[in-house]
C-alpha cells in the first residue's frame, strides 16, 4: 500500500506507509535515546534510502504546531504593531494580554509548544548528522541529505534565537534525557552555528529539483542566509547572498500577487522556502497553519479559530489603490474575491488574515472546511528583493542605490499590474527617505507573512512604533520572550531565566 504524499510534490512523489510510520515511532517514543556504537561504513553499508527516511523525518517536523501553527504566528506575527489575536473575546481575554500587550507568561502553551515544537526539529536534523557521520565515502546525494538537515537546523535556530535570545545549542544525537540538558549558549555562538550550518547547505544544496517540488535547494539556503546576515546588520554580506539568489535565475516575480497564496500557486517561481501539506479527504499529512487562522463562524463559514487578524493600522499602511490590500484582508459582511463568497455580518471580528483563505471547491472536494492541504509559504521570493533593496541602500554610494530603487521597483511593479495610476515608482536617491520607502514595502508586501515584528526589531524602532501603535508597556526586553519555565525546571536549574522576567 502507498500514500500519496506532497511532501515535495503532490504528483510525484510517494512514500510508503511503513516510511510514514516509521517517521511516527522516531518521532513520538523514547527508541531514539538508544544508541548504537558508531563503525565507520560506506553507503552502500546502509540499507536503501535509510538516510533519506532521516531526512524525510525532518521535514515531517516542520508540520508541528510549533513550527506552523497557531503558536508560530502568535510568537511571530500577533506580536507586531499591525496584527491582534483575533479569535473571540473569551480567547482574546486569555491570550491577548500576553501576545498584544506583552504581558508576557512563563508557561503558556504557545512559547512551551514553540520550544519543544523547534528543539523537536533540531532532534530530527542531529539524527540525518549523525547518521551521516557513520559514513565514508560520501555521495553526493548523502552530500544534498547533510545540507538539507543543516538548512533546517539553522532554520529551527535561526527562530529561537530571534525569539529567545540566548538558547542551549545541540548540535549532537541525543542518547539520553540527561544529554538534552545544556546551559544557554550565547547570542554570538548561536550564530556562529548558524553561519556554519548554512555554509553547508550553501555547498551542498542543489539548484533545483527536477520532479520534487518543496525540497530544499540551494537559493532557500542563501536566502536565509540573507535573513540571518540582515538580522545582525551585516549588509555587504546580506546584498552578496541575496544577489546570488537573484541573479541564479531560478526564482522570480512573474506570479501576480493576487495568485501567491492560493493552492494553484504552490510551489511556484515566487516560493524559495514552503512547508508541505497534504490533505484528502482520507489522508491526513496536513498543517495547522490555516485552520488556526481561519474565519471563526458557523456552517460554511467555520473555517478556523479565528487567531492573528490584521488591525487598522496595517490596513491603512496600504496606498490607495494597491491590489495587496485585497489579498491580505478579508472581510466580514462582504464579498471577497476571488471566490465570490459573501462572509456574514456579525462575525467576531470585521476582518481576518486573507492569505491562509482556502478555495471552496477544495473544501468540498476533501469534506474539510480546516485547510489542512494549504501549504506554509515561509521565504518568498519578494522578501529577498526587498533585502537586497534594502542591504544595498545601507551600504550606500551611486551604484548600490541604483540597484535599491531597481529591487524596489520591480515589487512595486508587479503589484501595479497593468494599473499604471497606482504605486508610482520611488525615484528618491536620499539613503533616509529610501529606507523608509523600503520599510514600508515590506509591511505591506509582507504583511501577515510572520516578518513584521523581527523587522521592527532589527532596525532598532520597537520600542517607538509599538508605543505609537498604542501598546504603551512594550519594551526592550519584550524582543525576547521568557524561556518556558517547564524547560527551567526540567533542566534542574542549568538554564536561567532571560533577565527581567
Amino acid at each position: 500500500m502507498t500514500i500519496e504524499m506532497k511532501t515535495y510534490n503532490k504528483n510525484n512523489v510517494m512514500l510508503t506507509l511503513s516510511v510514514v510510520l516509521l517517521i511516527l515511532t522516531a518521532s513520538c517514543s523514547t527508541d531514539w535515546l538508544d544508541i548504537k556504537p558508531k563503525g565507520r561504513f560506506t553507503e552502500d553499508d546502509l540499507p536503501t534510502g535509510s538516510l533519506e527516511e532521516h531526512v524525510f523525518a525532518a521535514y515531517a517536523g516542520l508540520r508541528s504546531e510549533g513550527t506552523s501553527g497557531l503558536q508560530y504566528v502568535g510568537l511571530h506575527n500577533i506580536r507586531s504593531d499591525d496584527a491582534d489575536i483575533g479569535s473571540n473575546d473569551s480567547d482574546a481575554s486569555v491570550a491577548g494580554p500576553i501576545y498584544d500587550a506583552f504581558n508576557y507568561s512563563l508557561t503558556h502553551w504557545y512559547s512551551v509548544d514553540y520550544w519543544s515544537g523547534h528543539y523537536s526539529l533540531i532532534n530530527l536534523t542531529n539524527n540525518v548528522l549523525s547518521a551521516a557521520d557513520s559514513l565514508d565515502n560520501l555521495t553526493e546525494g548523502t552530500l544534498t541529505n547533510i545540507g538539507e538537515a543543516k538548512f533546517l537546523r539553522a532554520w529551527a535556530y535561526f527562530n529561537l534565537v530571534r525569539t529567545f535570545g540566548e538558547v542551549p545549542i545541540i548540535d549532537f544525537r541525543i542518547t539520553d534525557q540527561g544529554s538534552a540538558i545544556r546551559p544557554k549558549s550565547t547570542v554570538s555562538q548561536v550564530y556562529e552555528l548558524i553561519d556554519a550550518d548554512l555554509q553547508d547547505a550553501v555547498a551542498y544544496l542543489p539548484e533545483t529539483w527536477a520532479g520534487f517540488d518543496g525540497r530544499l535547494t540551494r537559493g532557500a539556503a542563501l536566502s536565509l542566509q540573507t535573513q540571518t546576515f540582515m538580522a545582525r546588520q551585516r549588509f555587504a554580506e546580506a546584498l552578496s547572498s541575496a544577489q546570488a539568489v537573484i541573479n541564479s535565475g531560478a526564482y522570480d516575480l512573474s506570479v501576480p500577487y493576487n495568485m501567491i497564496f492560493r493552492e494553484e500557486s504552490e510551489n511556484s517561481k515566487e516560493s524559495i522556502f514552503e512547508i508541505q501539506a497534504y490533505h484528502d479527504g482520507v489522508q491526513n499529512f496536513g498543517v495547522t497553519y490555516a485552520s488556526r487562522q481561519g474565519v471563526r463562524g458557523a456552517g460554511q463559514f467555520n473555517l478556523g479559530w479565528g487567531f492573528n487578524i490584521p488591525n487598522q493600522r496595517l490596513i491603512n499602511a496600504f496606498e490607495p489603490g494597491d491590489p495587496r490590500k485585497d489579498v491580505t484582508i478579508l472581510w466580514s459582511d462582504s464579498t471577497n474575491a476571488p471566490y465570490g463568497e459573501r462572509l456574514p455580518a456579525g462575525l467576531d471580528r470585521p476582518y481576518w488574515n486573507k492569505k491562509i483563505y482556502t478555495n471552496p471547491a477544495l473544501r468540498s472536494r476533501y469534506g474539510s472546511l480546516q485547510g489542512q492541504w494549504f501549504n506554509v509559504r515561509m521565504i518568498r521570493y519578494a522578501d529577498i528583493v526587498l533585502l537586497a533593496a534594502e542591504a544595498a541602500n545601507e551600504v550606500g554610494g551611486d551604484a548600490n542605490i541604483d540597484l535599491a530603487l531597481d529591487y524596489l521597483e520591480q515589487v512595486r511593479a508587479r503589484a501595479r499590474g497593468a494599473n499604471p495610476n497606482i504605486l508610482p515608482e520611488v525615484t528618491t536617491r536620499d539613503q533616509e527617505e529610501l529606507r523608509q520607502a523600503i520599510r514600508h514595502e515590506r509591511q505591506v508586501e509582507l504583511g501577515m507573512e510572520n516578518q513584521r515584528f523581527f523587522d521592527l526589531v532589527r532596525w532598532g524602532i520597537d520600542v517607538q512604533t509599538m508605543r505609537a501603535a498604542g501598546y504603551p508597556s512594550y519594551q526592550v526586553k519584550h524582543r525576547f520572550y521568557p524561556i518556558p519555565q517547564v524547560e527551567i525546571d526540567r533542566s534542574g536549574g542549568v538554564l536561567i531565566q532571560n533577565p527581567d522576567y
